[in-house]
C-alpha cells in the first residue's frame, strides 16, 4: 500500500501518474487529507477514478478479456487481465487495485468533495482513538515496567491541561503530541534504568 500526502499543489496531471501506476501494479493507494486538492482536481480524478473502476468490472468477466487474458484468475494472483484507456493512453490493468481516502472536514482549506466522486467512495466513521491504552502501549514499548499507572497519571495530565489551559494554537495536546513526549521519556529511561518511574 502506498501513502500520499495530498495537498492543493496536486494537479490532475499528477494524480493520473499516481492512478495509472497502481493500477499497472495491483497496488492500493491511499489518500491522506484528500479534501485538501482543489475542486477543480477533484472533478477530473472522479472521471479517472471511475474509469479504473469500470475497468475492473469489465475485465472480472473472462468473456471481456482478450483471448490471451481469458483463463488468468480475476485477482489471486494479482495478475494483468488486459488492457483499456486511461485518459488517452492505453495501459495494462492488474484488477487488484485500490484507492482509499482520508478527510479531515471542517479545517480551513478544505474541500466538500463533489457528489460524483462522493459515490466512488464508501464512508466509514473514524472515533477518537483511546488515548490511555495507546499511552500504555507506547510506554510498555519504551520500556517502563509500570506502564498501566504511568500511562493513567500521563492521560489526566494531558487531559486538564488541555481542558484548563489557554486555547494557544502552540499547545498541542494530540497524539502527535503524546507520542514525542513518550519518546523522550523512553530516551531518559534507556539512559537511566535504575531510575524511579514513579
Amino acid at each position: 500500500c502506498y501513502v500520499f500526502n495530498c495537498s492543493d499543489q496536486m494537479n490532475f496531471q499528477s494524480m493520473a501518474d499516481i492512478f495509472r501506476g497502481l493500477a499497472q501494479t495491483g497496488a492500493w493507494g491511499c489518500f491522506d487529507e484528500f479534501n485538501r486538492i482543489p475542486i477543480e482536481v477533484l472533478s477530473v480524478v472522479a472521471t479517472q477514478v471511475k474509469t479504473i473502476q469500470d475497468a475492473i468490472v469489465k475485465f472480472s468477466k473472462p468473456e471481456n478479456r482478450e483471448p490471451e487474458y481469458q483463463s488468468l484468475p480475476s485477482g489471486t494472483p494479482p495478475s494483468k487481465v488486459g488492457y483499456f484507456d486511461f485518459m488517452g493512453d492505453i495501459i495494462s490493468l492488474i484488477p487488484t487495485c485500490g484507492f482509499w481516502i482520508t478527510m479531515n472536514p471542517g479545517y480551513a482549506g478544505r474541500t466538500e468533495l463533489p457528489e460524483n466522486l462522493k459515490a466512488l467512495f464508501r464512508s466509514c466513521a473514524m472515533i477518537r482513538p483511546d488515548m490511555k491504552l495507546i499511552q500504555e502501549n507506547m510506554l510498555m514499548a519504551e520500556g517502563f515496567q509500570t506502564a498501566r499507572a504511568l500511562s493513567v497519571k500521563f492521560n489526566t495530565l494531558y487531559e486538564l491541561s488541555s481542558a484548563l489551559l489557554s486555547k494557544q494554537p502552540h499547545y498541542d495536546w494530540g497524539l502527535r503530541s503524546v507520542k514525542s513526549v513518550l519518546r523522550v521519556a523512553g530516551g531518559m529511561k534507556r539512559a537511566n534504568p535504575d531510575l524511579d518511574e514513579g
